[in-house]
């Protein structure tokens, strides 16, 4: 074999390891409350017997079959976009070929950004109710913890969002090798019950999970609600592709995540077939005694991992949305200098703690949070399915009979899980609904109050043109140096020039026109970072290109503009940027709630200096006000 095969090899073994750590945390800890939600929750649990018993673990088996490795692991991530997945990036394919203002167009970025603001309501449920299941196993070593179990939790996330702005470069490298300690953890404990009761393993036979459903045909249907939760993390899959690649996420779950959920999942089947009491917590009695304290331990370590990666997806998702012009300009730290994509959001890190612990101290434990962990996993999977659907028609060339046909099987069980989940809605299911509508309106007004803004910008604008050709006459005194000018209407002058013409009477040697553009692409390459054209008179228009998950840096992409014939010299330029103060009135073209929250978050978005890493003292601002 050959050094660079052998090279090839290692490193693909090295992301399948790392998969396991960022990928497989959160659907790696089902496993600790799963089981226990289906045959003890308060509201429909299922009798234990051996029919039902046998039943439950049918569907448990058939489900992650059909939904995670039929539906994510072989079809989805198919569907990735320039190699990147989740959410976002699915709907940006999906409204590649979608006309402007059409209504299917409008139908695909609705369903596109519920879907994402239902992940922040996952990126705010996973850490509850993981880490609260973990600690909670102090309960079952003795009761006398039960006082302690909310206050430890509380001690443990904490400290969990604290650490974010160290991100994870170092500790990282730990993830893959202690969830590989994790799965062989469950594996092992699985087994031993498996083999104490062998009769458990005639679950993988779908007629037991069929006959579980004829017997018990409205118990089946909310019991899927409780069933679901062996799901939770597939999302993750897709999202992270980018980070990993198709192949060691696929080589990870069938080589060690899927077998050991399994075989967890059928040892806990098996205690509670010769052990019914101990629902009370099944997944830590499958340990001996002397085990728990150690159980405990890695648990909650396993469950903080799980955590990390939910927090993770939603700063990269954040940065998507604030890219793709969803979400107003938050501060973003860069915590890696080696590694993309490892980024810290302070304002998202702290408003996640807040929401975290209000659910924590809310709802008490991870069995009432279960009834709201449903909801947000079934909506997501539900949209995903029907964005699929689009790409699988536009971009993928496939009839409609093949894409509707293919579709319709996982459209048809994540339905079914999102209905059984439904009824749980008074139970605790509200909170997903209401948090991703809150989510929902930020990006939605965000996006349109931009629109707003760019029209009423551009009501009084002066073309270009005829602006530049106008100096040609004569009037204007020229004085050294470079003049940069950011506006989002190319064609017309910048509203900061012809403030800056107002007050100082003056143009510079040299006055250059930057639009930024922001594709449905993850990455731009640098060749095509920036196009220039010399418009005469001194002047010039730079366009710079990204995708929606470059990281802004204007100054490094004006540097290639000297290929053009363009040169910068940062001590001699300066960059006007204009700042609007927003007036909300009535009778608007948007609700006037809405218009408030908009000029809220424009007040509070981060400044263009930052944002696009321009020098501050290389800065001019200048004012103006914009009643909307």
């Amino acid at each position: 074999m050959s050094h660079s095969s052998t090279s090839d090899k290692t490193r693909f073994n090295a992301l399948a390891l790392a998969a396991l750590g960022v990928v497989y945390g959160d659907i790696g800890t089902s496993p600790l409350y799963a089981i226990k939600e289906v045959f003890g929750n308060e509201h429909h649990p299922v009798p234990i017997t051996p029919d039902n018993v046998l039943g439950i673990l049918s569907l448990v088996f058939w489900a992650l079959m059909a939904v995670v490795s039929g539906k994510y692991v072989s079809f989805i991530m198919r569907a990735d976009n320039r190699g990147e997945g989740g959410i976002m990036a699915l709907m940006a394919l999906a409204l590649r070929n979608s006309k402007e203002g059409s209504r299917r167009r409008n139908v695909i970025v609705t369903l596109g950004l519920f879907g994402a603001a239902l992940f922040y309501g996952d990126g705010v449920i996973t850490p509850a109710i993981s880490v609260l299941s973990a600690i909670e196993g102090l309960e079952v070593i003795t009761p006398a913890f039960k006082p302690f179990v909310i206050p430890l939790s509380l001690l443990v996330l904490i400290f969990l969002f604290f650490i974010q702005r160290r991100g994870t470069a170092s500790v990282g490298k730990l993830f893959g090798p202690v969830m590989v300690l994790w799965f062989s953890v469950l594996a092992v404990l699985g087994m031993i019950n498996i083999i104490a009761e062998p009769g458990v393993l005639r679950a993988l036979n779908p007629s037991w999970g069929v006959a579980y459903f004829m017997a018990n045909p409205v118990l089946g249907f909310f019991s899927l609600g409780a069933v679901v939760l062996v799901l939770t993390g597939g999302e993750a899959l897709y999202a992270d592709m980018g980070h990993f690649g198709r192949r060691p996420i696929q080589l990870a779950w069938f080589t060690m995540v899927l077998p050991a959920l399994l075989i967890n999942y059928f040892g806990q089947g098996a205690l509670l077939l010769s052990n019914p009491a101990a629902i009370v917590n099944p997944f830590y009695l499958l340990a001996p005694g002397w085990a728990l304290y150690p159980l405990v331990l890695l648990s909650t370590v396993a469950t903080v991992i799980a955590s990390q990666a939910v927090i993770s997806g939603a700063f990269s998702m954040t940065l998507q949305a604030m890219q793709l012009g969803y979400l107003p300009r938050f501060q973003v730290r860069h915590t890696s200098e080696s590694e993309m994509g490892q980024i810290y959001l302070p304002a998202v890190n702290w408003l996640l703690l807040m929401a975290v612990i209000a659910l924590v101290i809310g709802f008490g434990s991870s069995s009432n949070l279960a009834a709201a962990y449903g909801i947000a996993v079934t909506g997501t999977m539900l949209i995903t399915n029907l964005l699929v659907f689009v790409v699988a028609r536009e971009l993928w060339g496939w009839k409609l009979w093949q894409a509707f046909f293919c579709v319709l099987p996982f459209v048809l069980i994540d339905l079914a899980f999102f209905s059984a989940n439904s009824t749980k809605i008074v139970a605790g299911g509200w909170f997903p609904l209401v948090f991703g509508l809150v989510i929902f309106a930020v990006l939605t007004t965000w996006k349109r109050g931009r629109e707003l803004l760019h029209d009423k910008l551009g009501q009084d604008a002066i073309d270009l043109a005829p602006f530049i050709q106008s100096l040609a006459l004569g009037g204007a005194t020229r004085v050294f140096g470079t003049a940069v000018f950011l506006t989002g209407r190319p064609q017309g002058v910048p509203r900061a020039m012809l403030h800056s013409l107002k007050h100082y009477k003056v143009l510079h040697e040299r006055m250059v026109i930057v639009t930024l553009r922001i594709f449905d692409v993850p990455y731009v390459p640098e060749i095509d970072r920036v196009e220039v054209a010399d418009l005469g008179e001194s002047f010039w228009q730079v366009t710079v290109q990204y995708g929606f998950k470059d990281e802004p840096d204007l100054p490094a992409a004006l540097a290639l503009c000297a290929h053009f014939g363009l040169e910068f010299d940062m001590m001699d330029t300066s960059f006007f940027l204009g700042r609007e103060t927003l007036i909300p009135r009535f009778g608007g073209e948007m609700a006037y709630w809405r218009v408030l929250l908009f000029a809220l978050m424009f007040r509070n978005a981060s400044s263009l200096t930052a944002f696009f890493k321009i020098p501050s003292n290389r800065v001019v601002e200048l004012g103006s006000q914009v009643v909307l």
